[in-house]
């Protein structure tokens, strides 16, 4: 029996809990996963597609039903200001992997400053180090100090877009620290738009779109086909928006 196995190794669920005709079972990335399962590789699987292509709703229900809190966090320190949530995590099931640990994270880019203002409302008295003002940091740096505080031992890591507040270089630095959690034993699943963090060795990278889910390779993303032409010839591209 194999006992080294990530956190979650499947992705199932019941059709007949969702409306075929409602969202989110309308986008086709859910739908499949929904009907055919999804297999959750070792290591930092990478969710790619246009907005609205369901990357973000498929990370987040799995967030969700891995047990993590919808607008980002652990499991342990749970807050909410306005669900948002789709239903689709209530029909998910996953298969665990046996022997993995239970810690997780859900880094939400566009919830992480709510969660920022939790943590100072419910700060533990008896922590050995207190957790870093957040909000007095920029954007770039408080992210990545979660990423240094919060990202520190084998689990499973949900982040949803976390090149939003990284520049350049912080999002190459992001890639050591998926890395390292990756040596460690833990397991990454992410959406994102960066080229620069898709482009990691190893890693698995799944694209989303009109036809469903497909495995692919960096060099043929859609995207990274896109930010070649565009910084090729920008004008190929900007002749179209502007006048």
């Amino acid at each position: 029996m194999d006992f080294d196995q990530p956190p979650v190794v499947r992705v199932t669920a019941d059709p007949d809990e969702l409306d075929a005709d409602e969202w989110p079972m309308t986008i086709p990335a859910v739908a499949q996963v929904i009907h055919d399962g999804l297999e959750l590789a070792k290591g930092v699987t990478f969710v790619v597609g246009e907005n609205g292509s369901g990357k973000s709703t498929l990370v987040e229900a799995v967030a969700v039903a891995y047990g993590l809190s919808p607008e980002g966090g652990t499991a342990q320190g749970r807050h909410t200001t306005r669900a948002t949530e789709s239903p689709l995590h209530a029909a998910l099931r996953l298969q665990r992997g046996l022997g993995a640990g239970r810690w997780g994270f859900f880094l939400r880019a566009e919830t992480m400053h709510g969660w920022y203002t939790f943590l100072e409302a419910n700060q533990n008295p008896w922590a050995r180090q207190p957790d870093s003002a957040y909000h007095e940091m920029s954007h770039g740096e408080s992210f990545l100090e979660v990423l240094r505080t919060r990202f520190d031992s084998p689990g499973f890591y949900c982040l949803d877009e976390p090149e939003a507040a990284l520049s350049f270089s912080s999002t190459l630095g992001l890639i050591s620290v998926l890395d390292r959690v990756v040596g460690e034993g833990g397991q990454v699943l992410c959406a994102t738009h960066s080229p620069v963090l898709a482009a990691m060795p190893g890693a698995t990278i799944l694209e989303v779109g009109d036809w469903g889910l497909r495995r692919t390779t960096w060099e043929e993303l859609e995207l990274v086909q896109h930010w070649r032409r565009y910084l090729d010839d920008p004008r190929r591209y900007l002749r179209h928006v502007l006048d």
